[in-house]
């Protein structure tokens, strides 16, 4: 063999195991994405589907999801967290609450009367979360984003206007907090993820149920029930969200595609998902109206008088805090000034 055809064939050679390298590390990466709400739901129509497309286009296709909504990949709401962990899913959203208890820290922005507006307290809870929750209660997963959903009202087969309607009333709360404060206030408060409500209302488990407007479509919430009750200024409740994904699949992406991630992931990120949850409200408010429904909106006197009543949950909240060994009072100090800047 000539010097000359050495040299084509050891370029050739080197070429193709370039390209073979190269083609290793433009492989696909498939990430499967799980969560509790069908895919029509605003959260998965409107934020984590264009999220996604998002993040494949920017990647050139290396990165392609699989989005099993309702619990495909089977299992119940409240195991979606460790799904996460142990890598059943590699990401998955879902409501903290669900597994009470084990996220306090992240209970400071759903104790009740704290926001207004989802955007402003997505972008709290996120930054609450990077200086006192990534490294202790979500420290076994990659937390991609933290927000909040609208307002939280109530929705009853019987009108509720004032804290004492509450009295016997079974009622589902989304969260621990929300359990605490309806209890206190007369209620039997009844704990199950959100995809329960409907055939719990219609079977008669519960009478009322608090969730925002905007899931209300999905559940035909407004075709089981007649009233909802709004308040005026400070909302009733807002529960947190999480989007989280496995930290050994997040660990072992490339470099570049990692930083895809972190580039639509985030504060931001997580006040846009909080803004776009709460603009899902009005649609599903109008389904109410249209059905002639009641809708009560409280004046701020009335929503005075149910903030009043809830002041017993901080306390209770505090003293629990205070127990587990973490600052309480700080952390809402904290979260207060975050949600008035």
């Amino acid at each position: 063999m000539t010097t000359l055809r050495k040299i084509v064939r050891l370029a050739a050679t080197t070429a193709v195991a370039s390209l073979l390298a190269l083609s290793a590390s433009a492989q696909d990466v498939v990430l499967k994405l799980h969560q509790m709400l069908p895919a029509q739901a605003p959260v998965p129509a409107k934020i984590l589907e264009p999220w996604m497309k998002k993040i494949e286009a920017e990647s050139g296709g290396r990165i392609k999801f699989e989005h099993y909504p309702a619990m495909q990949l089977g299992g119940k709401p409240p195991e979606l967290i460790d799904q996460a962990i142990d890598g059943v899913a590699d990401i998955v959203w879902t409501l903290p609450g669900y597994t009470p208890g084990r996220f306090p820290r992240t209970e400071v922005i759903e104790l009740p009367f704290m926001m207004t507006d989802a955007e402003s307290a997505s972008r709290a809870l996120y930054t609450l979360g990077e200086k006192y929750m990534f490294d202790t209660e979500y420290k076994d997963m990659k937390v991609l984003g933290m927000w909040v959903h609208g307002p939280g009202l109530i929705h009853s087969k019987d009108p509720i206007l004032a804290p004492a309607d509450l009295a016997g009333v079974k009622l589902r709360a989304p969260t621990r907090v929300t359990n605490i404060m309806v209890s206190a206030l007369g209620a039997t408060a009844v704990g199950m993820p959100v995809p329960a409500v409907p055939e719990s209302l219609s079977k008669g488990v519960i009478d009322a149920t608090i969730i925002p407007w905007e899931v209300t479509g999905a559940l035909k919430t407004s075709e089981l029930v007649k009233n909802h009750t709004e308040f005026t200024g400070k909302a009733l409740y807002t529960g947190a969200f999480v989007l989280a994904m496995n930290k050994a699949v997040y660990d072992g992406l490339p470099d570049d595609l990692k930083a895809i991630i972190d580039a639509n992931t985030g504060v931001e990120f997580s006040a846009m998902a909080g803004r776009i949850g709460q603009e899902a409200d009005a649609g599903a408010r109008q389904m109410a109206v249209d059905l002639g429904n009641n809708i009560v909106t409280l004046t701020a006197e009335q929503s005075a008088e149910w903030e009043a009543a809830a002041q017993s949950t901080y306390a209770a909240w505090l003293e629990e805090m205070t127990a587990a060994g973490i600052d309480g009072q700080a952390l809402l100090d904290e979260a207060k000034a975050l949600l008035a800047q």
